[in-house]
C-alpha cells in the first residue's frame, strides 16, 4: 500500500527513477499515441502539410541586413526623419545602412544579402514575410507571444496545440521535440494548462553521442523484457494511486510518459544516432549544434514527429552588428539550406512546413555605433514547404524598413496559415479551461490565403 502522506509529485519521483527506462521519463511528458478530446474533432480541412519544423533565432535578428534591403538608409545616413522617431527600447541615433550587399537570386529574384550565400540557392523554395509585426519590444514577452500566441509565460505552446489537435504517426517517439537551449526553451515546449503528455520532449542536439542526446535511452542493468514487468508494477500501483486520489491530471501525464519514455528505447537511439547519416549529408548541414538540430530535426519529422521547434539565440546585437552576423550567419545559413534541400531531395518538403523566424527584428536607427535595437514594428520571417508558396516576397515595410505597411502579419495570423497547413481551423482547435473555451490564436488571427498554395 502507497501511504496516503506521500506527495503525488514525490511519489512520482521517485518511481522515475527506479530503472533507465523510467528514468528516461523525466525528458517526457506525454503519450506518443494522443488521443484527441472528445469535444475536438481532429482535422477540419485537407491537410497540405503533416509536420511542422520550427528554426527559432532568439533575440531579434536584423532584416535589414538579410532579407529587406533598404537603400534609402545609405541615402539619409545619419539623419533621423519623423518616421523614425518611434519609440525603442534604448537610446538610438541616426539611419544606419546595411553594411552587406543584396542581390536577387532564383527565378523569382527574392533580394538576399550577402550574409546568406546558401539559402540564396533555395530562394524559390523560400515565402519571404517583410511585414511581420508584434506587440511587445522585450524579450521575454515577446518569445512567449511567438511561442504560445500571448505574452503571458503559462500558456500553452503552439508544438502542444499542434500536438493536442493530430497527435502522432509513430507510436515509439513523442509527436512535439524541442531541441537546443536559450532563453524561452521552456515556454517553447510546454503544454500550459493543456494535459502535461502535450508537453514537448527536450532533446539535446548539440551532444556528439545518441546516449547524451537522451540520458537514460538504455538500460545498463535491466533488458527490455526486465523491464516491461518492472514497469507494469509501477503502472499499477500508479493507477491504483490515482483511482484513490480522484484522478490528477499531472498523474495522469506522468503515467503515459513512462510507456512514452519505455516505448522509445526501440526506435529513438537509432534516430538521433547522425553517424547513421552518410558523410556527404552530414558535411552538408556542418558540425555545429544548430547544424545537428536542423539534420536531427529531418529525421524526426521523417519518422512521424509532428512539430519540432529548434532554439538557436542570440541573435541580440545591440553593438557591432555587422561583425557579429559575420560570425553567426555561416552556421544558420548552411544548417537551413541543407535542410530546405534535404526534404525537397527526399520528397518530403511538400508535407514539412520550416518557419524561420525570431521574436521581433531590428532598428534602422544606429545603437552604440554599429548596432540596432529592438523593432517589434516590422520584421522578416520566411516559411517553406507545407503548402507554402515558394519564391515569393510578401508584404512591406516602409522606406526605412522600420514599420511593417503593406499587407502586415501578425503572430496570430502565423498561426492561423500554420495551422490551416496542417488542416486545421484555428478558430476550432479550442481547450476549455477556467471557464472558457481558449485556442493559440486567442480571438484573433486570420489565414494568410495570399500564401497559400
Amino acid at each position: 500500500m502507497i501511504p496516503r502522506q506521500l506527495s503525488r509529485r514525490k511519489l512520482i519521483e521517485s518511481l522515475c527513477g527506479w530503472t533507465g527506462s523510467i528514468g528516461l521519463a523525466s525528458l517526457l511528458a506525454r503519450d506518443a499515441k494522443a488521443e484527441v478530446p472528445g469535444h475536438y474533432a481532429g482535422a477540419h480541412l485537407p491537410a497540405r502539410a503533416k509536420h511542422v519544423i520550427v528554426l527559432f533565432m532568439q533575440g531579434g535578428p536584423s532584416q535589414l541586413d538579410m532579407f529587406d534591403p533598404k537603400p534609402a538608409l545609405a541615402k539619409y545616413q545619419g539623419q533621423r526623419p519623423s518616421s523614425v522617431d518611434l519609440r525603442t527600447e534604448r537610446s538610438t541615433g541616426g539611419l544606419l545602412p546595411s553594411a552587406f550587399e543584396f542581390k536577387k537570386y532564383g527565378s523569382s529574384g527574392l533580394e538576399i544579402s550577402s550574409l546568406l550565400p546558401q539559402l540564396a540557392t533555395v530562394a524559390d523554395e523560400l515565402c519571404v514575410i517583410k511585414s511581420m509585426y508584434t506587440f511587445n519590444p522585450t524579450h521575454t514577452p515577446g518569445v512567449n507571444l511567438f511561442h504560445c500566441g500571448t505574452i503571458l509565460a503559462t500558456r500553452p505552446s503552439a508544438g502542444a496545440w499542434v500536438s493536442y489537435g493530430l497527435g502522432t504517426e509513430n507510436d515509439n517517439i513523442p509527436s512535439f521535440v524541442v531541441l537546443g537551449g536559450g532563453l524561452g526553451a521552456s515556454t517553447s515546449g510546454q503544454s500550459g494548462f493543456l494535459p502535461s503528455e502535450y508537453q514537448a520532449s527536450v532533446f539535446n542536439a548539440a551532444a556528439d553521442k545518441p546516449e547524451d542526446v537522451i540520458p537514460n535511452l538504455r538500460n545498463k542493468w535491466l533488458d527490455f523484457g526486465a523491464q516491461r514487468k518492472v514497469l507494469d508494477i509501477v503502472q499499477a500501483q500508479n493507477q491504483d494511486f490515482d483511482t484513490m486520489a480522484g484522478g490528477d491530471a499531472f498523474l495522469d501525464g506522468r503515467v503515459k510518459s513512462l510507456e512514452s519514455a519505455f516505448r522509445m528505447q526501440s526506435e529513438a537511439y537509432d534516430i538521433v544516432n547522425l553517424d547513421q547519416e552518410p558523410v556527404a549529408i552530414r558535411e552538408e548541414y556542418g558540425n555545429t549544434p544548430f547544424a545537428r538540430s536542423c539534420l536531427l530535426a529531418r529525421r524526426l519529422v521523417e519518422k512521424g514527429v509532428r512539430y519540432v521547434h529548434v532554439n538557436y539565440g542570440s541573435w541580440d546585437d545591440h553593438i557591432d552588428l555587422p561583425n557579429k552576423l559575420r560570425q553567426r550567419c555561416p552556421d544558420m545559413d548552411q544548417a537551413a539550406a541543407a535542410l530546405i534541400r534535404d526534404l525537397k531531395r527526399r520528397g518530403m518538403l511538400d508535407e514539412t512546413l520550416v518557419i524561420w523566424s525570431g521574436e521581433f527584428g531590428r532598428t534602422p536607427v544606429s545603437e552604440s555605433g554599429t548596432g540596432r535595437d529592438h523593432n517589434p514594428y516590422g520584421f522578416t520571417v520566411f516559411m517553406a514547404g507545407g503548402g507554402i508558396k515558394g519564391g515569393m516576397s510578401y508584404g512591406a515595410t516602409d522606406e526605412f524598413g522600420f514599420k511593417a505597411v503593406e499587407n502586415r502579419l501578425s503572430i496570430h495570423d502565423l498561426h492561423a496559415t500554420m495551422l490551416n497547413r496542417l488542416g486545421i481551423d484555428h478558430t476550432r482547435l479550442t481547450y476549455n479551461y477556467a471557464g472558457r473555451a481558449f485556442r493559440l490564436t486567442d480571438v484573433y488571427g486570420e489565414v494568410a490565403t495570399d500564401l497559400l498554395v
